[in-house]
Formats: C-alpha cells, sequence, structure tokens
C-alpha cells in the first residue's frame, strides 16, 4: 500500500470501524489530496539516522533536487525510522515530507548558525525583540501543495536550549517557529506528532486553503509562547481532530500587530477549530491579542479542555484597530479550568510607540453556547473598552460549576452589550437575560 494512502487509511480508520457517525463534519474537500507516485529518501541524499549525523546539507539536497525534477503530480520525500539531527531548511511546492512510524527529524541545538530572516510585515518587527527573527525549523515561503504527514513520525525542535536563553534574556532575535508557512496555499498536515518547539509551533501566515488534523502537539507547561497552531492573517483553515499540550494557547487565531497590521490590513477569515483536546496554563482557543487585521467567521466547536488557564480567550487592546466579527464558539468541556470565558480588550503589549492609541478594535457577534465546566474557579469576564464596547455578545446554555468546597465566582463585566440564556452562575447585570429558550435575544 502506497505510504500515503496508508496514512489517509489511518486518519478514517476510526469511521469506517464505525466508531464516529457518517455525519461527522470534518475538514474533507478544502485541500486536494495529492498521492505522489514519485518517491525519494532521505537516505539516498546521504541521510543517516543515528541522532549524530548532521543532515542538513541532506534535507537541502533532497528538497533541491524535488524542486528541479518537476515530476507531475509531485514527489513524496520518505524519512525511515531513526533519529535525523538537521538545521533548519525550507521545503517546496508540489512534495511530500512523510515521515515513517518511528522517524524523527530533530533540531541541531547549534543556535549559532541558525538562518535569520525579516520580521513579517504584520508585526513591523520580530514577536519578541525588534529587527528579524530566527527561520523557523521547517519552513516555506510563496509555496502550494505541500503536504506535510506520515505514520505518526516526530518532528522535534529541542526547544529547551531557546527556552533557556528566552529566561536568561540573552536572546538576539526572535525564536524561531517548528513549523512556517508564509504566504502559501493548499497545505496539508496530518499524523505527525510535533514536541519541543522554540516557539510557536505551527504558524501558517498570508496562507489559504490549510488543513491541520489529526496531529499531536506537545511540549512542558512551563515553556514559554509555545503556541500549539496559530493561523495568522490566512483564510479557509480547518483545525481538527488533534491533541495538544502546550506551555501556551492550544489554538490562536491573529492577524497582525497595531499599526503595522492595520497597514498589511490582511484578516484571518474562514477558519474552523473542532475535536481538539488539550491541556495548557493559557487558553484553550484564542483570539487575539493580535487582530489589528481583523478576524472573522470563526467557528470552534466539540472542545474538551482540562487544567486550563482559561478555557475560551478572545483578547485585543487599544492600538490595535481591527474588526472581530461572527465568532462562533459551541459544545466545549472543560475541567480544573481558573476561568472559563474570558473577553478583554486590554491584553497584550505593542511593538513599540508609534501604535495609534485612537485605533480602537470593535468587537461584535460573538456566540458562545453548550458549555460545560466542572471545577472552574472563576466563570468568565467581559471587558470592553469604554469608547468601543462590545456588542452582539450571546451567551447560551452555559454552565460553570465551581470547586465543591468554594462558593461560585459571579461573572464580571462592564462595557459590553449582548444577552444571556441559561446562563449558570448567573450572568452579569450587563448582559440582558431572557426567557426566551433555544436561543439567544441580542438587543440591536
Amino acid at each position: 500500500m502506497h505510504r500515503f494512502v496508508f496514512a489517509i487509511f489511518l486518519c478514517f480508520a476510526a469511521l469506517l470501524n464505525g466508531e464516529a457517525s457518517a455525519d461527522v463534519k470534518t475538514c474533507s474537500g478544502i485541500v486536494e489530496t495529492r498521492v505522489r507516485t514519485d518517491e525519494v529518501s532521505i537516505t539516498d541524499f546521504g541521510g543517516v539516522g543515528d541522532g549524530k549525523t548532521v543532515n542538513t546539507a541532506a534535507f537541502r539536497e533532497a528538497v533541491y533536487r524535488i524542486e528541479h525534477l518537476s515530476r507531475r503530480g509531485g514527489t513524496l520525500l520518505y524519512v525511515p525510522p531513526g533519529v535525523f539531527l538537521t538545521g533548519s531548511f525550507n521545503l517546496t511546492s508540489n512534495m511530500t515530507l512523510y515521515l515513517a512510524r518511528g522517524a524523527v527529524i530533530k533540531a541541531t541545538q547549534d543556535t549559532t548558525n541558525w538562518p535569520l530572516i525579516a520580521p513579517l510585515p504584520s508585526y513591523g518587527r520580530g514577536r519578541e525583540l525588534p529587527g528579524g527573527r530566527y527561520m523557523s525549523f521547517i519552513h516555506g515561503d510563496g509555496l502550494h501543495d505541500v503536504i506535510i504527514t506520515g505514520e505518526n513520525g516526530t518532528i522535534d525542535g529541542q526547544g529547551d536550549i531557546w527556552w533557556n536563553m528566552w529566561r536568561q534574556g540573552t536572546l538576539q532575535f526572535t525564536r524561531p517557529n517548528l513549523v512556517e508557512f508564509m504566504n502559501s496555499q493548499s497545505i496539508i498536515i496530518s499524523n505527525v506528532v510535533f514536541k519541543n518547539s522554540p516557539f510557536w509551533n505551527i504558524h501558517p501566515v498570508y496562507c489559504s486553503n490549510v488543513v491541520i488534523h489529526y496531529v499531536t502537539i506537545l511540549a512542558p507547561s512551563d515553556s514559554p509562547n509555545t503556541d500549539g497552531i496559530d493561523p495568522d492573517s490566512s483564510s479557509n483553515v480547518c483545525i481538527e481532530d488533534s491533541y495538544i499540550s502546550t506551555g501556551d494557547d492550544l489554538v490562536a487565531v491573529k492577524s497582525g500587530w497595531d499599526e503595522y497590521g492595520i497597514a498589511y490590513n490582511r484578516s484571518s477569515t474562514g477558519i474552523t477549530i473542532r475535536r481538539i483536546t488539550g491541556s495548557s496554563p493559557f487558553a484553550g482557543i484564542a483570539v487575539g491579542s493580535e487582530t489589528s487585521g481583523g478576524v472573522e467567521n470563526i467557528l470552534v466547536e466539540h472542545i474538551n479542555l482540562s487544567n486550563m488557564g482559561v478555557g475560551i480567550h478572545l483578547k485585543t487592546n487599544t492600538g490595535r484597530g481591527g474588526l472581530i466579527k461572527n465568532i462562533t464558539v459551541s459544545d466545549v468541556y472543560m475541567e480544573n479550568v481558573r476561568k472559563g470565558i474570558k473577553i478583554a480588550g486590554d491584553v497584550g503589549g505593542h511593538p513599540d510607540d508609534k501604535y495609534d492609541p485612537n485605533a480602537l478594535p470593535v468587537m461584535t457577534d460573538i456566540t458562545i453556547r453548550n458549555v460545560r465546566g466542572e471545577r472552574v474557579l472563576q466563570a468568565g469576564s467581559i471587558h470592553g473598552l469604554k469608547d468601543s464596547p462590545f456588542s452582539g455578545v450571546c451567551l447560551n446554555n452555559i454552565s460553570l460549576a465551581g470547586r465543591v468546597e468554594e462558593r461560585d465566582t459571579p461573572w464580571q463585566c462592564s462595557n459590553v452589550r449582548g444577552g444571556a440564556v441559561e446562563v449558570s452562575p448567573l450572568p452579569c447585570a450587563e448582559l440582558t437575560s431572557t426567557s426566551q429558550s433555544g436561543a439567544c435575544s441580542v438587543p440591536s
């Protein structure tokens, strides 16, 4: 059986075995599935999976050959079982990076020779420090039709050396992501374990038609800024059926930072996030705080969270600008969470002092429904901006039970207009309760 066909078989095995109903919604159809008939192995280019040999030249040569082979239907790069140590490398269009069971692509810890690239124009500088940024471990820019998949092999960023530099304040530039695609389209990432990213794990930015599913993302709970998946100024993205346990937000939708994001003016839109399970000291599902290009038409459903800082977190700030609109979150279960739902207009810093304090974000048409929580320390808070109140906020069928030994902590709200139906503990007075069942009645 062809390796890629085998991976697809694994993805849908549960459906074939009757473990899920036939009407389960999936990412199917967003990106055309490719079966590559042309195949090369990293060992063909001198790759050695002994965990000691540095294979940077082998990976770069393999990708170069695939780029210039121009095979019809593209080429699959096979990584066999073994530990393949390598520096960062780029991918190319019309290729599949396939990790066999037991295959590990592991980043070297030689930070002195790590490539530098320009800052993202929608951020204006590195996310952590002024200037450029270190290139992601596996990188792609201006690509189309790229697949990263396999038999649950591992991409290991060996991030502890980067985390320590961050803690010690010795970083010169912003840390590298584990995987980043820029200005790319038709991307599939599936059936791979991502672990110990130096910074954000998977970062599609300025991309369209992206599917990320059946992945596992792991990092210690104290690892700094190791977001799981951050779709950023991207459209038509589907993230589903994955387990994420990291040191920061599991999934965070972004769209640029202050005046740079406003000028770049590319929104994140048409993003679906479903059937995600995980834990983190920060947020399970987040929007922001970098929302300057706008975030619209986001669907989040069937989420299972435990041992979280915040379950659902929508966050922005003055100086951001941008429209945050039509966000729907439904069917969420959370357990042992510090705060169930947080919607805030005062989160996140600024890239510099050039931001416009009068550039106020607009947040409207937010629906959160069918949420259950146990051992939730505080149900939630919603704090809009005085000069830009959050509007059209609907809370429907939400029950967030506190710890048995403690009384439920009340909601805290300000500068918000909306409605609430069947919310426990009782929502704050700023949200007008109604007797209407099954829907939220939101004042205009």
